[in-house]
């Protein structure tokens, strides 16, 4: 039986022993780089090549190779070479100029910049610069809106709006009230093109308009359900006839605790008469110029995305009649609105915001 070459002992420094059990012990270590550091650890304790290879799943001739590796560059030796290709290009100094610009210094004759006017700018592709973008999550051609509140009682009503939704009280009703004013009646200038296989629906742009109707709605939002009366005008008169068909449609022996806004028309001497005689009505405003904390502006913007937004009705009934059938079905199946983030965050997410607004340079 002829034997092999004879093999180069193998011996490993106290350093280099720890190094290669870290390797294998750490869970963040690539699975391949583990693999080679428990092969030399099983060559060093006297194990053969074939014993090796057996042992751990591979040839003979991978052992060989990573043996041979770590016997000419030691550690260096087990870690992946360079893979073959182009050298790198954009250096990180054009990375942090072209952050540094996006963020800091809008280009000439517009607001924000695109890629192809970043790229002009700074002598990258547009590629590049799209790529760039891409990895610190920049996005200038985004915007969004913000608006902080400035009511003194600001902290106050969001304990007290908050503590409804989370904690209602017992036989009572919570129902967020507002109203949808000045909905238009849009009717395209021509018919509507059905949507077919590989063409979405087509409209004209321009329409013809027969009016407006205001919405009432009262969400409950426990059960999803909601109570609702259009109007053709918006006031305090409209209000009180809108707080009398609430009055009706909730039991007797429930408290209901509405959750308005601070329009003008909630707050008028008929309305606080109204509400005198009718003790069992309990207001909770919410702070100026926060309407977000009345859920009842959640279910108006789904109104709007699928019933509204690309409607095209004749006159004001049909109008008034497609949001009756839209609030028939809502009523019909369903959800509850369930608010789940606490006062104190939303408190401390604020005064966050408000320190970071007052530090802009902007």
């Amino acid at each position: 039986m002829r034997k092999g070459p004879r093999l180069r002992p193998l011996h490993l420094s106290p350093p280099e022993r720890q190094r290669l059990q870290q390797w294998v012990r750490r869970r963040k270590t690539a699975h391949a780089l583990a693999q080679r550091a428990r092969l030399i650890l099983a060559s060093a304790s006297g194990m053969s090549n074939t014993e090796v290879a057996v042992k751990m799943d591979m040839t003979k001739q991978t052992v060989g190779k990573w043996r041979q590796r770590f016997l000419d560059r030691r550690l260096d030796g087990l870690l992946d070479e360079p893979r073959p290709g182009a050298p790198r290009r954009i250096t990180e100094a054009d990375v942090e100029r072209v952050i540094t610009m996006t963020l800091e210094h809008p280009p000439p004759g517009a607001t924000h910049w695109s890629t192809r006017s970043m790229a002009r700018t700074s002598g990258l592709s547009q590629t590049a610069v799209s790529r760039i973008w891409r990895a610190f999550a920049l996005q200038p051609h985004r915007t969004e809106t913000f608006k902080l509140s400035g009511d003194p009682l600001f902290v106050d009503k969001v304990r007290d709006i908050v503590g409804l939704y989370m904690n209602p009280p017992d036989r009572a009703l919570v129902l967020c009230l507002d109203e949808k004013s000045q909905i238009q009646v849009l009717d395209r200038a021509q018919p509507i093109l059905p949507m077919g296989p590989g063409v979405p629906e087509r409209r004209t742009h321009d329409c013809r308009r027969h009016g407006t109707t205001s919405l009432f709605a009262a969400l409950d939002i426990q059960s999803g359900k909601v109570i609702e009366k259009c109007f053709r005008r918006h006031r305090a008169i409209e209000f009180k006839k809108f707080l009398s068909l609430v009055d009706k449609q909730v039991p007797a022996p429930f408290d209901v605790h509405l959750v308005p806004d601070n329009y003008g028309t909630h707050k008028t001497l008929s309305i606080h008469r109204w509400l005198a005689r009718h003790r069992r009505f309990h207001l909770h405003f919410t702070p100026t110029g926060a309407s977000w904390l009345n859920l009842v502006e959640s279910w108006f913007s789904i109104l709007t995305r699928k019933q509204l937004r690309r409607g095209s009705h004749h006159s004001t009934r049909q109008l008034e009649h497609a949001i009756r059938d839209y609030v028939e079905h809502n009523n019909n199946h369903p959800q509850a609105f369930v608010w789940t983030k606490c006062a104190d965050d939303i408190i401390d997410a604020v005064g966050r915001f408000c320190t970071q607004t007052s530090n802009s340079e902007h």
